[in-house]
């Protein structure tokens, strides 16, 4: 195994160290790295919290709304082609934001880092490592996602450490310099790539009753509807888990520095799960694994919502990195493998979009309950029970899609 491991590696250094360095790259984009900003955002441009998250989740939903069109371009050109338009495209809204003193301009800024940052860096590195492995899917996307791990843990590091030497400003600068660097590097990765036409012809990773399906048959289908609360879930509650951080140590009495120590744990925990959850996929298919996917998530939220030591919020966030480790492999394979690869770039557009609106009415909910008297950990019961009820749906959606899959594919499910 271990040396079959090694050459997988090895074959496919290239494109697997373009999905890492595409998923770094998207840090610019992220919740988090934003975040880090927000006090001097806010003293900028003179906004309270709740302005400055209206705007952010005002920004966010239209990004969400925009990569469901924009997210189908992988199906129709090389990821290396876009590129040219979405890196540089994303140094320059860098460059914006430091030198914007508009509000409007603010608001531009934001929708287009979490288009191209969250959005399409992520999109590309999803359908890249969806299209061109079949066998072993799951661990080239576990691999791939290595690089939101690497950003999340460093970025944060790093930001901070330049607080004390430059203007926020200049910081943005850099990272639109970080950026243009980045770019060459990975044109050079997908100088051998192959166009989305050729790929889709040559490959015989078929979904549910043997064919590919449209963007428009996925919409149709019960089994999207029945899986969409599990798609919104993590992204609505995990996001508003870290937007609400200052809050939650207010709450529970804790020192805010400590508790925030406890992210390299979930960091820890998350990339482990990742690399794990990758080879488990490929061994037992994506079908079995979605089964469980949200119950850390749900676990989690349960003993946050009643923890009142950090050693008790220590094993939440334990169970928290469970839950995004396995967030990073799980939902792009289970669209290739029910869905098919033929219009994946369409698809897995669709669940961005899902996502990313997530990722933004999650703090807006979770902000106006906390105004309405309602503390986060006492709204976590109430998310406990979404996730519960997200669970069953899921087991309905992939009990009846299972059924459908071709009998090679169902051999695996129920390995």
């Amino acid at each position: 195994m271990a040396m079959s491991l090694a050459s997988f590696l090895r074959e496919n250094r290239s494109q697997l160290s373009a999905g890492m360095l595409l998923t770094f790259s998207s840090s610019y984009g992220q919740t988090y790295f934003i975040a880090l900003f927000a006090a001097q955002i806010m003293a900028a441009y003179s906004l309270t919290d709740g302005q400055w998250g209206g705007i952010y989740t005002l920004s966010t939903t239209a990004s969400a709304i925009f990569m469901f069109w924009a997210g189908t371009l992988t199906d129709r050109y090389r990821v290396r082609a876009i590129c040219w338009v979405v890196m540089p495209g994303l140094a320059l809204v860098c460059w914006a934001m430091a030198a914007n003193t508009t509000l409007t301009g603010l608001i531009i800024i934001v929708f287009l880092l979490r288009l191209l940052g969250q959005g399409m860096m992520s999109q590309f590195a999803s359908v890249s490592m969806a299209r061109w492995f079949a066998a072993r899917r799951g661990l080239a996307l576990s691999i791939s996602a290595m690089g939101f791990a690497f950003g999340q843990a460093a970025l944060p590091v790093i930001v901070a450490g330049l607080f004390v030497i430059m203007d926020w400003r200049w910081i943005w600068v850099s990272a639109g310099v970080a950026m243009l660097a980045t770019f060459p590097i990975i044109l050079r990765l997908l100088a051998s790539e192959r166009t989305p036409q050729s790929l889709a012809a040559e490959t015989r990773s078929t979904g549910m009753d043997g064919r590919h399906w449209t963007r428009p048959e996925v919409l149709r289908s019960p089994i999207f509807w029945l899986i969409l609360p599990m798609l919104l879930g993590p992204p609505s509650w995990g996001t508003a888990l870290f937007f609400q951080q200052v809050h939650i140590a207010d709450v529970k009495g804790w020192p805010l520095l400590d508790y925030l120590a406890l992210i390299p744990l979930l960091t820890l925990i998350s990339v482990a799960t990742t690399l794990f959850s990758g080879q488990l996929i490929d061994r037992i298919g994506s079908g079995r694994v979605m089964r469980i996917y949200l119950v850390p998530w749900l676990i989690g939220f349960l003993l946050m919502a009643s923890a009142s030591t950090l050693t008790a919020a220590a094993i939440a966030f334990a169970f928290f990195g469970l839950g995004m480790g396995l967030q990073a492999t799980v939902i792009t394979t289970f669209w290739a493998e029910y869905f098919g690869t033929r219009h994946i770039g369409s698809i897995k557009a669709v669940s961005t979009s899902v996502m990313v609106f997530g990722s933004a009415i999650g703090p807006g909910i979770s902000g106006a309950l906390i105004d309405l008297g309602y503390d986060f950990p006492d709204q976590m019961h109430g998310i406990v029970v979404y996730f519960f009820a997200a669970i069953v749906l899921a087991w309905i959606a992939i009990l009846r899609a299972t059924k459908a899959l071709p009998p090679t594919q169902i051999d695996i499910e129920r390995a």
